[in-house]
């Protein structure tokens, strides 16, 4: 088995590292490929080909840089299902999950490319008489998209789209988890004629590649999804140039539900919520909190819920509800955090250790706990795994405390019939995005940006497109 080539400049070349990274099937735990470690010097190339390429690329209208995307959605559409499977294979995704992963990526492209028409600048009024201010949007240059690995396919996407549109040049750096969809997103893109060094990839660690990518001077704009820590790294790295950072970190995601709420509703809202993707996605419901009145139905139902879900292989064909862990590290974490709630006095409802009825993969259970406390850790810290804690309010303020007694900021949301508490929820709560009466999933138009140490900045939509924008103001005076 070879390890996977870097495509710099237009192809495919030899990592100069010869360490490599094996990525295995969560559910198997055999090996699907290797990944090559990276070195600086494959980030260094990659960069001198990027700025390389970046003048002759902002060069071209915007329309023109558009059409490239309308073709990475049609390859994308073209080779769905292949692409799904090694997805669901790479990460331990349910197949229908990773299919609309795929399906929306393609959709993304398309997206960012219709913007192509709607890059604005301004006239500003002046204030001396025959003089007009132009203010210009232009490209930042050189963009580094460094990928998670929950949904990298996606996030693939989120990096490349904007950042090419605008006119910067990019170089991504996949997951070392989760390279394998990506790479062969690659693999499918050098066929479409894409000039050479505008779009890369750079394979390796975050602490060797990443890291050299974000120290550059050669860099305009760091675009990070991952953990707190990984974006603290990234802003020191950053820092040596100034370079802009981009950021969607962690999140610990509150659910309101209160009194007047549609129960049924709220409980399969919260219960989706909580195991898409095994609870690995950053804005799942992370902590509930309900009001007393109705917390003995609303345990009942949710309880109910809980022990109904479905787990099974990525490609089980009965529509399984969740799957294994990405990998141990994840099963290790989730384990001694849940054991650790238990010693502080935590109640498990249902599940609350390892499935034992897989021989391989890193299967845990879907787990309820209650009788949680403020202050424990499965409440304050991001759990990312199918874990849902649930304490009670009796006030709708006393619930939007509690939900913003957090560092992070990233999703909220509220369940309740009563149109001025959902209003009041949604100006108080101290997340960049609430979604009431609704699960916690956000749409490509919209902006997904964290507060607190969920991030900086952020993606989708209008306001994510001018993240890979930087203003020039001309005053021109005239006689």
């Amino acid at each position: 088995m070879k390890p996977f080539e870097q495509f710099i400049n237009g192809k495919f070349v030899t990592s100069t590292s010869t360490d490599v990274i094996e990525i295995l099937n969560p559910c198997t735990e055999e090996v699907l490929s290797l990944m090559p470690v990276g070195s600086v010097k494959d980030a260094d190339l990659a960069l001198e080909a990027a700025e390389a390429s970046q003048h002759a690329w902002k060069s071209l209208t915007a329309i023109e840089r558009a059409k490239y995307l309308h073709q990475m959605a049609d390859v994308i559409r073209d080779n769905r299902v292949a692409l799904a499977e090694t997805l669901a294979k790479e990460q331990a995704k349910v197949i229908g999950l990773a299919q609309v992963e795929i399906d929306v990526t393609a959709d993304y492209f398309d997206y960012n490319a219709g913007w192509a028409r709607r890059i604005e600048g301004e006239i500003i009024q002046s204030d001396r008489q025959k003089e007009h201010i132009f203010l210009h949007k232009a490209p930042i240059g050189v963009a580094v998209g460094i990928l998670p690995w929950n949904f990298p396919f996606f996030v693939m996407a989120r990096k490349i789209a904007p950042s090419l549109v605008t006119g910067n040049t990019c170089i991504i750096n996949p997951s070392s988890v989760a390279p394998n969809t990506v790479m062969q997103f690659a693999q499918l893109i050098e066929k479409l004629n894409v000039p050479a060094g505008v779009l890369n990839f750079v394979c390796g660690k975050g602490s060797i590649v990443g890291n050299a990518l974000s120290k550059s001077p050669i860099t305009g704009i760091i675009s990070l999804t991952g953990s707190v820590g990984a974006g603290q790294k990234i802003m020191e790295a950053a820092a040596e140039n100034i370079t802009k950072v981009s950021l969607e970190l962690g999140g610990k995601a509150p659910a309101i539900v209160c009194a007047d709420a549609n129960l049924d509703l709220a409980v399969n809202a919260v219960v989706s919520s909580k195991i898409i993707f095994s609870g690995q996605v950053c804005n799942c419901a992370e902590r509930v909190y309900v009001e007393d009145a109705i917390y003995d139905e609303f345990m009942d139902k949710v309880t109910k819920k809980f022990s109904e879900i479905k787990v099974e292989d990525a490609f089980a064909t009965n529509n399984p509800d969740m799957s294994s862990l990405v990998n141990k590290d994840q099963l290790d974490k989730i384990s001694e955090m849940v054991e650790y709630a238990k010693k502080e006095g935590a109640e498990v409802v249902v599940g609350g250790q390892r499935s034992s009825q897989f021989d391989k993969g890193y299967f845990y259970q879907p787990t309820l706990l209650t009788n949680v406390t403020q202050n424990m850790q499965v409440i304050q810290e991001e759990v990312f795994g199918p874990v849902l804690p649930v304490m009670t309010f009796s006030t709708l303020d006393e619930a939007i405390a509690l939900s913003n007694d957090c560092q992070y900021g990233l999703t909220s949301s509220i369940f309740s019939e009563n149109f001025n508490k959902v209003m009041h929820a949604s100006q108080e709560l101290q997340f960049g995005e609430t979604y009431i009466n609704r699960e916690h999933f956000e749409a490509i138009q919209g902006f997904h940006a964290g507060w607190k140490k969920s991030g900086l900045g952020g993606a989708d939509g209008k306001h994510g497109m001018e993240e890979y924008l930087q203003t020039k103001v001309i005053y021109a005076q005239y006689r």
